[in-house]
């Protein structure tokens, strides 16, 4: 029996890059997965929060809001996995999210 739509992972995507953004859809969208993708810390977390994801791929570089801001918001009540995007290159700053 094959999945249904709505029973396939939902990923939320945040990352403001517009190609980086686009090689994800592309990529996750061929591979099956329901995606949704916003460009802002504060969309990500009202889309979170309308909608808690299988799963959050979080670009840690957002226009609007620190993306270690948006991670600590997300960890204090969502329990779905995150991965984190950064072109920082700032070694403590990694570290420091890795621990949240």
């Amino acid at each position: 029996m094959l999945p249904t739509a709505s029973s396939k992972p939902y990923i939320l995507l945040v990352e403001d890059d517009p190609a980086i953004r686009e090689f994800l859809r592309t990529s996750l969208s061929t591979a099956g997965y329901r995606l949704e993708e916003v460009s802002t810390g504060n969309a990500a977390l009202a889309a979170a929060e309308r909608k808690p994801p299988d799963l959050v791929i979080l670009d840690l570089g957002l226009p609007d809001i620190d993306g270690q801001i948006v991670l600590k918001k997300l960890r204090e009540w969502l329990t779905s996995p995150l991965i984190i995007l950064s072109a920082r290159n700032q070694e403590a700053q990694k570290v420091t999210a890795l621990d949240q």
